[in-house]
């Protein structure tokens, strides 16, 4: 690993706050290895010795070898001879001095951020619920898989023979209200100040670790490692690209995009769940929402964020509750997350449709992306969270909008968008 490469590691963690008994703790709600930290510490504190011993053998050699050019004839072999052993020491600790670097960055990259003071402990049934909007309706007629089939927008059946399980074609007019989902939640975007963006879906291994995908998620990622290139599952990875390396203007703060992307999971540790349908599945389209903040205001955007995805919700006339997300279920990033999950009537459950979550500073010191402000050249903070994830919300509306004759009604806020009222049944 080379120098840059050490300094990123070292951007990665912040040994002070890693030192604090309290960021520990927080840490370890979320299932942080205490001996990880205790091992994060340690490697940092012998690179920082080894740097010391390389520096020092470098000057020396650098010495030695400006004597060989003002010594004597006579002097010179002992001269050559003394930078040689020197050489040789320098060779030697900088390959221990490289090795440590990629330890230290292996082990670093695995920490997680801690969760915030308002995170309730627990997993992933210990979420703490906020509000509930809305009744839990009996299921209809149909769920939404057999719903799909009979209206003739889902064709499982084929996507599993031309691509295999989890993929699925959606036709007629799913694709048009599809699209007009899309269309309405982009305007509704725009219109609060994000800025739209249609962004690349293959993104190079380093903008995986950058965006905190990797290594935690790596088995859940489509890679062609020949190419050194990766199917994103959220537009999130190159939305966070977008400021890679920059020093943003505090003025100019937040900075909200909006970011519409095929995507692409392996759904990996889902055998045998949400099998039916198009529920989980490995290709789908989403809405997401991407935010650069000042620190002091990260806060802030997450309730703004929440507050869309909740309009959204509100307006397409879906039950839905909001959970506040427990420690031991959030992933490496997030200090907290929300998630919106709709009544699914069939299972008599709610399931997650949306979340947005603060990572705070943990995904802008991979990035280094800074802003001046009065204390200084500080980290920004970002933010994230789902406007639409398509194919997910168009199963909750085929449970909610179903007629009784096996219509579909489309819901209002999209009519204008697709130019549809009603969906008849087949013949």
């Amino acid at each position: 690993m080379t120098e840059a490469n050490a300094a990123y590691a070292f951007r990665v963690i912040d040994l002070k706050q890693l030192s604090d008994p309290a960021y520990r703790a927080g840490m370890e709600r979320k299932g942080a290895d205490p001996a990880l930290v205790d091992q994060v510490l340690d490697l940092s504190a012998r690179h920082r010795e080894m740097q010391l011993s390389v520096e020092e053998l470098r000057n020396r050699s650098n010495t030695v070898s400006k004597e060989i050019g003002k010594s004597s004839p006579e002097e010179r072999p002992a001269k050559i001879e003394a930078a040689g052993v020197v050489k040789a020491e320098l060779t030697e600790a900088e390959a221990v001095y490289g090795a440590l670097d990629a330890e230290l960055k292996a082990a670093a990259l695995q920490l997680p951020l801690p969760a915030h003071e308002s995170v309730p402990d627990g997993g992933e049934d210990d979420g703490t619920v906020i509000v509930t909007i809305g009744g839990t309706p009996a299921a209809p007629p149909m769920d939404h898989a057999d719903f799909g089939r009979h209206i003739g927008w889902v064709n499982n059946e084929l996507g599993a023979e031309v691509s295999g399980s989890r993929f699925a074609y959606i036709t007629g007019a799913a694709v048009q209200i599809e699209f007009a989902l899309v269309q309405w939640a982009l305007g509704k975007l725009v219109a609060r100040g994000f800025n739209p963006v249609v962004p690349p879906v293959l993104v190079r291994e380093q903008m995986m670790i950058d965006a905190g995908f990797f290594p935690t998620d790596q088995n859940q990622v489509y890679g062609m490692p020949e190419d050194d290139l990766y199917l994103v599952g959220t537009a999130e990875v190159p939305l966070a690209g977008m400021h890679r390396k920059d020093r943003l203007d505090l003025d100019k703060l937040p900075l909200r995009y909006a970011g519409f992307s095929s995507c692409f999971r392996r759904e990996a540790g889902t055998y045998g769940k949400d099998t039916r349908g198009i529920f989980r599945v490995h290709q789908f389209d989403k809405v997401e929402m991407f935010i650069w903040s000042p620190p002091e205001k990260s806060w802030d955007e997450h309730e703004l964020l929440l507050e869309i995805e909740r309009e959204i919700l509100d307006e397409l006339g879906l039950p839905y509750r909001v959970v506040n997300i427990a420690a031991g279920d959030l992933g490496n990033a997030a200090a907290k997350k929300y998630d919106c999950e709709v009544w699914l009537p069939s299972e008599g459950a709610y399931r997650e449709v949306t979340s947005c979550s603060n990572y705070l500073d943990y995904s802008a010191r991979r990035l280094d992306t800074r802003v001046k402000t009065e204390s200084g050249s500080e980290f920004v903070h970002t933010l994230n969270g789902t406007a639409i994830p398509v194919a997910r919300m168009l199963v909750f509306l085929m449970e909610h909008y179903q007629q009784a004759d096996g219509s579909f009604s489309v819901p209002e806020v999209l009519r204008p968008f697709c130019g549809i009222n009603t969906v008849p049944a087949p013949a």
